[in-house]
């Protein structure tokens, strides 16, 4: 097995074999390289973007996110110098400069929604780009009715149960450098793209585009074909990772934890699992995970980590352990 196909989570620690072709940061090396630099969030913010379960504090901030957008700062000023020097390569007066986009990729339960809020808001900090827009991917999945037309309501957040081609001119249009760009709007409290509502998006900066699926290969047509994958599109691709066993674990504590809180709202599309006992909950959490959530880590997710520019490896406790990085 080569090193580029090993799976993360069977290394016991950063590895340094000059074959590789990725570097591996334990947590120690990785947070020293945010220097003297102090994170601009306040503790009030923290708690703010912090989701369920997650062990996102002040030392996470710094040790973690800080050196990730520096160096997520470098490749958008990176961008923007070859911009420069193309436009002088062709003695001419090119559009400006496409925004930079960061696909986010992982797993249900793995925290990527809350790496993505972090990143949005560190990024913005930085003087040379505070426009960064967050778009989940969501919004382009077919609305239950559609879902259940197709007979893929139980087997929402596979590949098949997105529209792929509106996510793809979604992700066109920003490289296109379009004014303004739409993109549909989900709501978890009704478990359902909201009709009629939409985000707009105005020349960002930076767009980091969140998802399970982001990090998909293009597929293969019937006429062998191979077309466009919407991460053909990104400058940058970041893949939340940690082991499958703990994933699960998670998923069914946040399963707990909504089920004393917005399971409990009855305009929630979930309410009906409130009444469960504590017992109860923890099987059917069990039975979701291993009916669709776990079959889609294994088949879809999983495979695209090793597409990913930079992979953050979680610990059991939600703490990111190592960075590995592709080398350039």
């Amino acid at each position: 097995m080569t090193e580029e196909q090993r799976p993360v989570e069977d290394h016991h620690g950063p590895s340094h074999r000059e074959t590789s072709p990725y570097i591996e940061l334990d947590r120690e090396a990785w947070a020293a390289l945010a220097q003297e630099t102090t994170s601009p969030l306040t503790g009030e913010e923290i708690h703010r973007l912090r989701g369920l379960g997650d062990a996102l504090d002040l030392e996470e901030i710094e040790q973690v996110y800080l050196p990730l957008s520096r160096l997520l700062s470098l490749y958008v000023g990176s961008a923007g110098q070859l911009h420069r020097d193309q436009e002088n390569f062709l003695h001419q007066r090119t559009p400006p400069r496409t925004p930079f986009v960061i696909g986010l990729a992982g797993s249900v339960a793995v925290g990527k929604s809350t790496t993505a809020r972090v990143l949005q808001q560190m990024l913005a900090h930085w003087p040379e780009h505070p426009n960064v827009a967050l778009v989940t991917t969501d919004g382009f999945l077919y609305p239950n009715a559609e879902l259940e037309r197709r007979g893929l309501l139980q087997r929402k957040g596979f590949p098949e149960s997105y529209d792929r081609r509106a996510l793809m001119r979604f992700v066109v249009d920003i490289k296109s450098g379009k004014d303004e760009v739409e993109a549909p709007i989900y709501s978890h409290l009704i478990y359902d793209v909201v009709p009629d509502e939409k985000v707009v998006v105005r020349r960002p900066d930076i767009v980091i585009i969140e998802g399970l699926n982001v990090l998909q290969p293009a597929r293969v047509r019937d006429d062998g074909r191979t077309g466009l994958a919407v991460s053909d599109f990104f400058d940058f691709s970041v893949y939340v990772d940690a082991g499958t066993a703990h994933i699960r674990d998670w998923y069914v504590e946040r399963f707990l934890r909504l089920r004393e809180t917005a399971f409990r709202d009855p305009s929630s599309y979930f309410s009906k699992y409130a009444s469960l006992s504590h017992d109860e909950a923890i099987e059917e959490a069990q039975r979701i995970w291993d009916a669709i959530n776990g079959p889609n880590l294994a088949l879809n997710v999983l495979p695209t980590r090793s597409r990913a520019t930079l992979v953050l490896r979680k610990d059991k406790d939600h703490s990111v352990r190592y960075v590995r990085l592709r080398k350039v």
